[in-house]
């Protein structure tokens, strides 16, 4: 289940996008602090450190700010993290205020395993159309990853939602269980040259979509 990892912070003073690609420019990372009907409270990170702890898995963490007095330990949950415009880079997080002793709403990542028998005919593939579930729990019960085997799946066997054992009988569920996240069929290779083919004859150009550029677009809220 969810560890804590502790996150040293300071206040930001200057807010606006200019001055948090300063933040990034040295080394930090701007974020925001809300809920519990408290004011939003911009805050800078350590971005090398605070982003290790995100690539661990980790989303509950123990925060200090420096210079601000807190009633006892304060306790944050990672809600969203934003990127560069190229999708690569993290630029900005948000964190809300949280107590141990709530449940909460999460997307928790499936991690599969086992090899699926399946996947021996000729032309079989394993299809993912979702890897992550939604599940409410308690915060300090929630999953970093929950395996789901998939070594007896044969060809034309569906795994939906309802069909994954949660961690804990404390768990609920809240993607919709007929929700498809694993399946296994058979590519036939004629039907894909034949779309091949017909792609070819129609010599049309891919449309091209723009791409937003990011300016630390709601972060400073």
């Amino acid at each position: 289940m969810t560890d804590q990892a502790k996150l040293q912070a300071t206040v930001r003073e200057r807010l606006g996008s200019r001055y948090s690609r300063r933040v990034r420019d040295a080394g930090g990372l701007p974020a925001i602090v809300y809920g519990h009907g408290e004011t939003p409270l911009p805050i800078q990170v350590d971005a090398h450190s605070t982003i290790r702890e995100f690539h661990k898995g980790h989303k509950l963490f123990q925060l200090e700010v420096e210079g601000v007095k807190a009633d006892g330990e304060q306790y944050v949950l990672l809600k969203d993290l934003q990127y560069d415009h190229l999708g690569t880079n993290i630029v900005h997080c948000d964190f809300a205020r949280v107590d141990l002793n709530e449940r909460v709403e999460t997307r928790v990542a499936l991690h599969y395993i086992g090899d699926a028998k399946g996947l021996g005919s000729a032309g079989a593939i394993m299809m993912h159309p979702l890897e992550v579930l939604e599940i409410e729990c308690l915060i300090t019960n929630m999953p970093e990853h929950i395996d789901v085997d998939v070594s007896g799946m044969d060809v034309g066997d569906i795994l939906h939602a309802s069909d994954v054992k949660l961690p804990l009988d404390t768990m609920v569920l809240m993607t919709d269980p007929e929700a498809i996240i694993a399946q296994i069929v058979v590519q036939a290779e004629a039907e894909a040259e034949g779309e091949e083919a017909e792609v070819g004859a129609t010599g049309a150009e891919p449309e091209v979509v723009g791409k937003k550029t990011d300016d630390d677009s709601h972060g400073d809220s």
